[in-house]
């Protein structure tokens, strides 16, 4: 089938499937606080969406091998037992790896044939298949109550389950052989690699490719369950606020698809379509086909040919990401400029299995970390501190790194001051230092223990103290240029990143342990008044907080956030308008740079990245300025 007839077919699908809707809603509505009723698959359905030709074998078309094997060893899902199947295209050799594809649940009755049919036809690439069935814990009485896994790995929003993928069942199929013996060699290229599920599998397709969107670009979704059973619900919200990622996704779904017991979690028919003009507005290659069935394959199994050919069009073009309608990045981010690193140490290990089911808030620093916190002086040179060995060194435009000066080792917040001095809150010590421009130290205070600070344009050091051996015990310390120390804030949850708005008027306070940052208002004397917890933070399926570093801020009066997500941006009434990734990890440090401080610097730990963008840093050292005004909504 050539460009123009497949496009004339896709087209054909949206039409008719939009027509089908429209009948469906002249048919008789169910009774206020009636459950729908989902359709099962039967004849009716099957003579409503046939399998076409590509979905039947075909005389002449060689027939790939299946073969299975069964995993019952993960440190990722541990003590689970399941079923790997495996496709060999007939066409599979040795020359060059082949082609993934991902079948979430299992591989179907039609999609073998589906792709024997499109790669002998070379409308698809040689490509393997991997069906991945739900992991399955036997208790310890068996074969009574076993745990069932499959809402647990397909529904949750985390990234293990690609993980999983990427570390034990990918390593598992190329330790095999085909069926005639050859070995397997699968892709390690993002753009041969697609996933596909139904239902709960839908989602988890999705999940897998917007976790590791470095390792997965192709997503077909058929009645993806978008709703409320592990925060699926939350995927559109994340879709417009996020950067896009490179992918291009497929949804199907029936107008009577449901939960059969009603609609507790959501509507599964609503939220595909939510998900799907959310893709659209953040810029992704995004197509869909909406029929009239309820909860099961029928349609999205008889379009399934037309969706491979659309997922794989132009392979081995690269899927590449497209360009949000997303206001606050369209004022923050530079067309074609991305994250580029400028340092790195060693390299950054992937998760570590033995550390792998950590749905708990992991440590944002190893013992691999190389950089923590970050500061820029007045020349927009960038300042960074090795937080295992206290060393912290002054970085170049190139990435060029010379020592500048050694503290106590520990996740210290440093800062520039309006003197021109270095501050340093020395965690372990409990001292707060300032190091002149030859790196020589003088003691400013001691007795606080704090984790971040920030230096006023008239002097004054706020401190953060996280006092993490209880609870909501932190404080904020102001040190007054005379000396004289007090504490301004207390009762918080483990305050780390703190930072002025530019006109010297409002201070922000993060807490690391939590899902907010605390406003405060600033007194002429510099106490502070009326904290409430005025940010709020997204945070991931495998924290339960937000694991927010430093912070800093734009003229505009945006604040910059360093967390478990990326780069979380707010704008002036405290609400995440953009998330922007880097390079999948978490990340420690954040701050302007450069001469016209137009680049934004991050650390993970392990490295650190750059990025030029549109908007201008504003250090809280400098004198403040009058900010435009805000819309109070």
């Amino acid at each position: 089938m050539g460009d123009h007839e497949f496009v004339k077919r896709r087209e054909f699908l949206k039409s008719a499937a939009a027509a089908s809707v429209t009948a469906a809603w002249t048919q008789p509505q169910l009774a206020s606080g009636s459950a729908p009723q989902t359709k099962i698959i039967d004849s009716a359905n099957q003579n409503l969406y046939p399998l076409g030709p590509d979905s039947k074998p075909q005389p002449g078309v060689p027939s790939g091998k299946l073969f299975s094997f069964s995993m019952n060893e993960s440190k990722f899902f541990p003590g689970t037992h399941r079923t790997v199947e495996v496709y060999v295209p007939a066409q599979y050799t040795t020359d060059r790896p082949a082609c993934v594809l991902v079948a979430l649940d299992q591989i179907s009755h039609t999609l073998p044939i589906v792709l024997d049919n499109l790669i002998h036809a070379k409308e698809m690439p040689v490509t393997i298949a991997i069906g991945l069935h739900p992991g399955e814990t036997p208790s310890s009485t068996p074969p009574q109550n076993p745990r069932f896994n499959r809402s647990f790995e397909f529904d949750s929003l985390s990234e293990v389950l690609a993980d999983f993928l990427l570390q034990e069942v990918f390593p598992a199929v190329e330790q095999r052989t085909t069926p005639a013996g050859v070995p397997i060699r699968l892709s390690a290229d993002p753009n041969d690699r697609g996933i596909m599920g139904g239902s709960t599998g839908g989602i988890g397709s999705f999940t897998v490719a917007w976790q590791r969107p470095g390792a997965f670009r192709r997503v077909y979704s058929m009645i993806g369950t978008f709703v409320g059973m592990r925060g699926g619900d939350r995927y559109p919200v994340l879709v417009r606020k996020t950067e896009p990622k490179p992918l291009r996704v497929f949804l199907q779904d029936g107008s009577e698809d449901g939960w059969p017991g009603g609609l507790e979690f959501g509507d599964w028919w609503m939220s595909n379509q939510e998900m799907e003009r959310a893709l659209t507005f953040a810029g992704y290659e995004v197509n869909h086909a909406w029929g009239v069935l309820g909860h099961e394959g029928t349609h999205g199994q008889s379009i399934l040919p037309d969706v491979m050919r659309w997922l794989w069009k132009d392979w081995p073009k690269p899927v590449e990401a497209g360009t949000s309608k997303n206001s606050m990045l369209r004022t923050v981010l530079q067309p074609q400029q991305g994250w580029e690193p400028v340092l790195a140490g060693i390299a950054a290990l992937a998760r570590q299995t033995a550390d792998a089911p950590i749905y708990r808030s992991p440590s944002v620093l190893n013992s691999l970390s190389i950089a923590a916190a970050l500061a820029s002086d007045a020349s927009g040179r960038v300042y960074l501190q090795d937080p295992w060995t206290g060393r912290i060194d002054r970085m170049d435009a190139s990435g060029a790194t010379e020592k500048f000066a050694t503290v106590s080792p520990g996740n210290n917040g440093i800062a520039f001051g309006p003197d021109g001095r270095l501050y340093v809150a020395e965690t372990a010590t409990g001292r707060v230092l300032a190091l002149n421009q030859q790196g020589h130290a003088s003691v400013v205070t001691e007795n606080i223990r704090g984790a971040g600070l920030t230096v006023t344009h008239s002097g004054n050091i706020y401190v953060t103290e996280p006092n993490d051996a209880a609870s909501h015990s932190g404080k904020v310390w102001l040190i007054r240029p005379s000396g004289a120390k007090s504490v301004v804030a207390e009762g918080l949850n483990s305050p780390s990143g703190i930072s002025l708005t530019p006109d010297g008027l409002w201070l922000c306070v993060a807490e690391s342990k939590g899902h907010h940052a605390y406003s405060y208002r600033v007194q002429p004397n510099g106490d502070l008044q009326y904290g409430e917890p005025f940010y709020w933070f997204h945070v991931p399926d495998t924290a339960n907080d937000s694991g927010v570093g430093q912070i800093c801020m734009d003229r505009d009066g945006s604040t910059y956030a360093a967390t478990r997500m990326g780069v979380q941006i707010f704008d002036r009434n405290g609400r995440v308008r953009t998330i922007l990734p880097v390079a999948d990890s978490q990340l420690a440090g954040i701050c302007f740079g450069g001469p016209d401080l137009q680049s934004l610097y991050v650390s993970t730990g392990n490295a650190v990245y750059r990025r030029r963008v549109k908007t201008v840093g504003m250090p809280v050292s400098k004198t403040p300025i009058v900010l435009p005004a805000a819309s109070p909504g």
